[in-house]
């Protein structure tokens, strides 16, 4: 079975339709594998999280008591309705697209392809974080690999060996997933029961070191990029098995995964050693493990890291394949990006563009690149929120196999909380930030703009899956 291929988004079923039929490509190509339960929950732990790697930063940007409430109610104020938002549209318009088609439905082309240029510049960006994190944590092993010319040939390697991983197909990604997710973890529950007889319940109770200034801005930005892309996976859902049933079932899945991933591990390592602010930066929990149970522990952890961004790299580059795919198939990126392999159909132009651009912004530091990624995925989410509460009404007959079960004005409430968490992100960026999203901006625009110059002059390579069906039935 292949995924729907329309030009512009797929219809929603109205409540007095019946299913269709399997769609139909234009054009057949090979049969893959659908994605399960099982598997899809672990790829959105792993678009989202991969383990509370990296989160060591809230924890010295404002103390643990801040950074455990922050990691226990950020997911309601954020992750939950962005969850929920991400359930009833990627069933009511189950295809490879995600939230290109969402925005395209609602306001047209235009946002459809503002909405995939500034999704996917974010999703690029964060992929790029994925090898430097894993450095951050080798480097205390091999000092070696810390800078210089051995820290850019360690980035080239695991970045194109991990790409080439995600070539061999979804169905294997989403199964390595659940072994990398299971063994990634496994570290931070043993280090929460170490801890246990240590704990000294006051240490959560500290707003931090006495003189040490809170930054609050890496405190946000820490929290923002450990809980979101929750409909990241949105993207693949022309490629999942009963999208209607199973995203949902996967979303709620995973969102108990995470909150417990973050939050144990914290409360666990907090109460059992003294703080030391300045020491929590990222590969500090491999530390805390030496300190807690031993080198074992530490080394087990170091391996922990490598799974972890196995799979977040996998996770995250299958939804710019496949996001890519699916704007290529609606005409907003020429056809030539839709190209499947011959032995493994998985999109191999979707997979190598990702990782190039990818390779250069890895060679930025941690925290400049996740301030990019929020930065440009809070654009996105606000169009994102602002075409839910459009679609919902705009098509209120459309058939929703999920629905969020609150009225209207109960939306613009959940919908409210986030969208001002997305303006405090974008209000305390950088300067540099600033530059660079409206630089992109501009070049997405001019993309777009770009390509419908060169279908209204019928090029070929140009046109979208259903302009090709309409030339051949001329």
């Amino acid at each position: 079975m292949t995924a729907p291929q329309i030009s512009s988004s797929p219809q929603p079923l109205l409540e007095d339709e019946e299913q269709p039929n399997t769609p139909q490509n234009p054009t057949p190509t090979k049969k893959s594998k659908k994605l399960a339960l099982i598997p899809l929950i672990f790829i959105i732990f792993f678009e989202v999280s991969g383990g509370p790697y990296g989160a060591e930063a809230a924890i010295g940007a404002a103390g643990p008591l801040l950074a455990i409430l922050g990691f226990l109610i950020f997911p309601f104020i954020w992750s939950v309705p962005e969850a929920l938002v991400t359930a009833e549209l990627a069933t009511t318009f189950p295809g490879n697209g995600g939230f290109v088609i969402w925005a395209d439905k609602a306001f047209g082309p235009f946002w459809g392809s503002l909405m995939g240029s500034w999704k996917l510049l974010s999703a690029v960006c964060n992929l790029a974080s994925y090898p430097v994190l894993c450095l951050d944590y080798i480097k205390l092993v091999f000092p070696i690999l810390s800078s210089g010319f051995p820290r850019y040939i360690a980035i080239f390697l695991i970045t194109m060996f991990l790409s080439f991983l995600n070539y061999l197909g979804l169905s294997i990604v989403g199964y390595t997933a659940v072994v990398l997710g299971v063994l990634s973890l496994c570290p931070f529950w043993l280090i929460t029961l170490f801890s246990i007889p240590k704990i000294d319940p006051s240490r959560w109770l500290s707003l931090g070191q006495e003189g040490v200034k809170k930054d609050w801005n890496l405190f946000f930005n820490t929290l923002f990029w450990n809980l979101n892309f929750w409909d990241n996976a949105s993207t693949l859902a022309g490629e999942v098995e009963q999208p209607q049933k199973t995203f949902p079932k996967a979303l709620f899945s995973a969102g108990i995964v995470t909150c417990f991933s973050y939050v144990l591990p914290l409360l666990g390592t907090t109460g059992a050693v003294p703080l030391e602010q300045g020491k929590w930066t990222d590969g500090y929990f491999a530390d805390l493990a030496a300190m807690i149970a031993g080198n074992w522990l530490k080394y087990w952890m170091e391996l922990g890291i490598v799974l972890s961004v196995i799979g977040l790299y996998e996770a995250q580059l299958s939804s710019c394949a496949y996001q890519i795919l699916g704007m290529a198939e609606m005409g907003l990126l020429p056809r030539v990006f839709g190209v499947r392999s011959e032995w493994f159909n998985t999109p191999w132009i979707g997979i190598c563009v990702p990782t190039l651009v990818a390779l250069v912004v890895s060679y930025l530091t941690f925290a400049d690149i996740i301030s990019s990624v929020n930065f440009l995925y809070s654009l996105g989410m606000l169009l994102e929120f602002a075409s839910f509460l459009w679609l919902r009404r705009k098509m209120p007959n459309a058939k929703r196999p999920y629905q969020v079960p609150l009225s209207m004005r109960g939306l613009l409430v959940m919908c409210f909380v986030p969208s001002c968490f997305l303006v405090y992100v974008m209000v305390v960026a950088h300067r540099t930030v600033y530059i660079v999203s409206a630089l992109l901006t501009v070049f997405a625009i001019g993309w777009y703009f770009f390509m419908e110059f060169c279908k209204t002059k019928m090029w070929f390579c140009f046109q979208s899956a259903e302009d090709k069906v309409d030339d051949e039935d001329l």
